[in-house]
């Protein structure tokens, strides 16, 4: 047994500061095993936001010596022996106190997103898709919605103004998820993305793939995907073209 020096942000939307606490460490604990000790023994007024402690539900996200992470799913043997360890909120969130920050804005990005639209003919439990159509996108519906992404993405952690046209990586996975849906009927997912998202803010640097909890290869199975069809749709000649020739005699629709 050893003890640590643990450095944890105290305060509210109005300021704050660090506060220094030391504190046994015990061989196997994760990060969120220090801060319930220190809740228990040394500042019981200490706010953070849990839930399952298993990884599964996204809730105790953090900065931990500057990286995001979830606290229950990061172990105290990462940190060299003696190495203190600074634990910060969510930088991209306003903060309600201590650990705990408001991430509503992803709750407010995810209603503007239309649901997913079934075929008018077909009824409930008629529902049917291959086995492929379902491993396509089952990589997306791993998401815990622990918001690492949204708070890494530097479209929006560096710059306040981008949050109202940007909706984030989260989205941009639940939006990829039904473009590719054989059963979804809308026909104007990647045009929403980019056009009421932002998707044409992201420069796909990755950041928000490396912290991903769930290994979700955010940039390169969602985002550079969308990001293609969408040039595909508006810049290249032959759909175009194609668009003219299958749809001559019709009235043209937004997508003209």
């Amino acid at each position: 047994m050893s003890t640590r020096t643990f450095r944890v942000w105290r305060g509210d939307a109005d300021g704050g500061d660090f506060a220094e606490f030391d504190v046994e460490e015990n061989e196997g604990e994760v990060i969120l095993d220090v801060v319930h000790r220190i809740q228990a023994e040394q500042a019981p007024d200490l706010a953070v936001r849990w839930n399952c402690k298993a990884g599964k539900c996204g809730s105790c996200s953090a900065e931990v010596n500057g990286m995001p992470r979830l606290m229950c799913m990061t172990r105290m043997n990462l940190f060299e022996e003696g190495q203190t360890v600074t634990i910060t909120p969510l930088r991209t969130f306003p903060v309600v106190r201590d650990l705990v920050t408001d991430v509503s804005f992803n709750y407010a990005k995810a209603r503007e997103m239309p649901a997913f639209s079934p075929p008018a003919d077909l009824k409930p439990g008629e529902y049917r898709m291959s086995q492929v159509d379902v491993e396509r996108s089952q990589e997306f519906r791993k998401c815990i919605e622990c918001f690492l992404c949204q708070n890494t993405c530097h479209v929006v952690r560096d710059h306040e103004d981008n949050k109202e046209p940007f909706s984030g990586p989260r989205l941009f996975i639940r939006a990829a998820e039904l473009d590719m849906h054989p059963l979804d009927a809308r026909e104007d997912r990647r045009e929403a993305a980019q056009d009421e998202q932002g998707l044409g803010l992201c420069n796909i640097t990755k950041c928000c793939t490396e912290v991903c909890p769930e290994h979700i290869k955010i940039t390169d199975n969602a985002i550079i995907p969308m990001k293609e069809r969408v040039a595909g749709d508006r810049y290249d000649p032959l759909v175009w073209l194609g668009r003219k020739i299958f749809r001559k005699g019709k009235a043209p629709s937004a997508k003209d």
